[in-house]
């Protein structure tokens, strides 16, 4: 019997895995995984048509749930013609996935990114930690993770953090009395701050009246983060025209990385012209990095790049989720609060190591937000070898996409799944159960999980543990959904009131 090209090789996946699994009578094949209708020329993409389609770019987490109900635990999609993607639901499925990702896990994604970078070979040796793959990849990784892997290395920030965050909300006391203030845009300038101080060990003094400004570097680099963040989903998902010619989507993309290449450039050359006057026995991350024989000048400017790219949205948006639930749970509110005056004994306390170690609740809260509302729908892998999934014969080389989101907000493996429970997570609590370690990933796992995943979580710890015992806050907004871009954005305001403490 002739069988075609694409037929033969998913007939041969299907025997590879049933002699490596000789016990199995059946699997079923690639093709069969249930799905979105496809059509010729345009994929799945007639689906996402404003006004006729199912789905919407920016609603990932919404689509996610659609397929779920529609389709079951596993679903395949052309979205473009050629290019399947399948999406995973069941944590076991999510689990064998990266059981299997190998010493260099590969992904589809920020490619539009990883072509301007490649593109300026006299600037970049690579795409960058976000699109690059392969021993190349494990490269750059290897060395820019030093410094920011352990939760060791991760306390020689705190007293850099804990300062720029007490002086942000001295700040926020002076910023009290304007009505229906958006705490977004604060957020966005904190995190710049606590970027800059910990990663490039500068500060932009962006809560200056001066850098207020909207053509001033801090603004710039704020909008440049947040224009690129907006790019990279609609440039990996439709038709590949922006590599052939440049798309206004494109323009805009190398528009704002051109900027943020400068201001990158700008910052190391500063460095290196002080690197002399440094103190070598106690190096800051970007002096470990100049120090270092493993990367150049232009690896430094590509990771810099993905530092202000990564770490101003990424944290600003997922601090606004968890100050919208703060705001709309009074008494796990005054729960941080206690544990906040146990800790800190006056508002202008430290935060010290022993102390993030104890903030029991507040680590629960957090864990909690992210659950309902993690920093992305999943992660994405390439499949490096044939594998079975629920019972589906998946061929190597297929996009795999999780959808973590979906799955934490399923009855099955969380009670209550609507309901803000950070008592969940408290081991010692009669509402704790141990919920499988693959359901909550918000950073990502295995070798490409999130490089920052350590400072960021204790920065928000220091902020929530510091911003409770300095004010309560009420939530002033309406209900609040993500919008997807790369990364989940609240859709709306976070509008709070701040009413400040006694003591």
């Amino acid at each position: 019997m002739h069988l075609s090209r694409k037929s033969n090789f998913l007939f041969h996946s299907k025997l590879r895995l049933r002699k490596n699994n000789p016990s199995r009578k059946y699997i079923h094949t690639f093709e069969t995984i249930p799905g979105p209708r496809s059509l010729p020329a345009i994929g799945t993409l007639y689906q996402y048509f404003p006004l006729i389609g199912k789905y919407r770019f920016d609603e990932l987490h919404h689509n996610g749930f659609k397929k779920y109900k529609a389709f079951g635990p596993l679903v395949r999609e052309e979205m473009v013609p050629g290019v399947n993607i399948v999406l995973l639901f069941d944590p076991k499925d999510i689990e064998t996935l990266f059981r299997n990702e190998g010493k260099h896990p590969k992904r589809r994604s920020h490619l539009a990114l990883e072509k301007f970078r490649l593109d300026r070979p006299n600037v970049y040796n690579s795409g960058g930690l976000l699109p690059t793959n392969g021993p190349e990849w494990f490269r750059i990784r290897s060395v820019f993770q030093r410094g920011l892997s352990s939760m060791q290395s991760v306390k020689r920030f705190l007293n850099g953090s804990d300062n720029i965050i007490q002086e942000w909300l001295i700040m926020l006391e002076s910023m009290r009395k304007y009505p229906n203030l958006d705490f977004l845009p604060e957020l966005s300038r904190l995190f710049l701050e606590l970027t800059g101080q910990n990663t490039l060990d500068i500060r932009f003094n962006s809560f200056s009246v001066q850098e207020r400004r909207k053509d001033s570097r801090s603004s710039e680099l704020i909008r440049a983060a947040y224009v690129t963040n907006s790019c990279i989903l609609k440039t990996d998902m439709i038709p590949a025209l922006w590599q052939k010619f440049d798309t206004p989507l494109y323009k805009k993309l190398k528009h704002t990385q051109e900027f943020m290449e400068q201001v990158a450039i700008d910052l190391i050359s500063l460095k290196m012209s002080l690197f002399r006057d440094q103190d070598k026995n106690n190096p800051s991350l970007l002096d470990s990095y100049l120090l270092s024989p493993e990367v150049d000048f232009k690896d430094i400017i590509g990771v810099v790049c993905d530092f202000l790219l990564a770490g101003i949205d990424t944290s600003t948006y997922t601090t606004g989720f968890l100050l919208h639930h703060i705001g709309t749970h009074p008494r796990v509110q005054d729960n941080i609060y206690e544990e906040a005056r146990r800790l800190l004994p006056s508002q202008s306390t430290q935060v010290t190591s022993e102390m993030l170690t104890e903030a029991v609740y507040t680590k629960a809260v957090l864990k909690e937000s992210l659950r309902l509302r993690p920093i992305s729908v999943g992660i994405g892998r390439i499949l490096p070898k044939d594998t079975e999934f629920s019972g589906y014969c998946v061929p190597a080389g297929t996009t795999m996409v999780t959808q973590n989101q979906i799955s934490c907000k399923l009855e099955k493996y969380f009670p209550q799944p609507e309901t803000f429970l950070p008592e969940r997570w408290i081991k010692s609590n009669p509402l704790y159960k141990q919920p499988h370690p693959f359901l909550l990933l918000p950073f990502g796992h295995g070798p490409r999980a999130c490089i920052a995943r350590r400072l960021a979580e204790q920065n928000m710890i220091i902020l929530l543990l510091k911003l409770i015992r300095s004010f309560r806050i009420i939530w002033e907004g309406g209900k609040l959904d993500s919008k997807s871009t790369v990364i989940n954005k609240p859709d709306g305001p976070i509008l709070i009131k701040l009413i400040k403490r006694e003591s």
